[in-house]
């Protein structure tokens, strides 16, 4: 069973525990994406899930610059009481001589069969200028997510008090159904990944985001810079409104990565892009 801690560009929070115990009953793994909140707002392996994920490119390495990824295996998953189910990993590998790789790697086996096979046999391996980048933008991680957090609380609140905008969705907020689970997973610190519907439509959603000037106009999220999107014109431009919806979005809906600039400057850029936006 996959999840996302917090889902991309909806910003909604998943049960882990709840999640967990449905993965166990199954007999299968709970693999979590924590690219979003990062290890400092939240463990996923301490509220139960098997296997952790991040992109290395967003808030770990805090730049945008250097492509990567990680996978943390917690060896707690016990792939041989369901060996008919993974023989990937407790049947023989005939490609490396009939390895077993619970009997060879114990509690490892997962991300022993990951290296074994992604990144010997496929070359799924960073090179040594990316590694480093990604090492040094890990050093200043709790910093920046603590900046990220209290810039993106006050800009929900500077939104929600906008008449230009028609609906802000938060997860710090007390109204959101996610606010529960913040308290319970991320003591808290909601997220500084969040959307806003803009009054206008898809073509005030538009204008505001070719009127922004401090934030960059990425797809990205997680850097150090505040980034946006405008999902309807690009990310999920090729689905339907239906399908978008589904996904979270509108044709209004604005997504935010807010970084670490001082806020300030953050909320006059969003200000004056709403009044581009309204001016039409």
């Amino acid at each position: 069973m996959f999840c996302e801690t917090v889902g991309n560009p909806a910003g909604n929070v998943s049960d882990l525990a709840g999640l967990a115990a449905v993965a166990h009953a199954a007999g299968v793994p709970l693999i979590v994406d924590n690219t979003v909140p990062t290890p400092i707002l939240v463990r996923p392996i301490d509220h139960g899930a098997d296997v952790v994920i991040h992109s290395l490119t967003k808030f770990l390495g805090g730049h945008g610059t250097t492509l990567g990824g990680i996978i943390i295996d917690s060896g707690k998953f016990p792939w041989k009481q369901h060996a008919a189910r993974f023989p990937m990993l407790t049947e023989p590998d005939e490609s490396y001589h009939g390895l077993v790789y619970t009997d060879h790697y114990g509690a490892s086996a997962y991300v022993g069969r990951c290296r074994s096979v992604f990144q010997r046999t496929m070359g799924a391996v960073l090179a040594p200028i990316s590694a480093f980048l990604l090492l040094q933008g890990i050093e200043t991680v709790a910093l920046r997510v603590e900046r990220h957090v209290e810039n993106a609380r006050r800009v929900a609140e500077f939104l929600r008090g906008d008449s230009r905008v028609a609906s802000v969705s938060y997860a710090g907020f007390p109204e959101s159904p996610y606010y529960p689970l913040v308290q319970k997973y991320l003591g808290g610190r909601a997220c500084s990944l969040l959307t806003f519907a803009i009054n206008g439509g898809f073509d005030g959603g538009v204008r505001f985001y070719d009127a922004l000037r401090l934030f960059k106009r990425l797809v990205n999220l997680g850097d150090a810079k505040s980034l946006a999107c405008h999902p309807a014109s690009t990310t999920h431009r090729q689905m339907s409104r239906e399908e978008q919806r589904l996904a979270g979005i509108g044709p209004e809906t604005i997504r935010l990565s807010v970084g670490i600039e001082h806020i300030d400057d953050i909320i006059a850029d969003l200000d004056q892009a709403l009044a581009a936006a309204a001016r039409g």
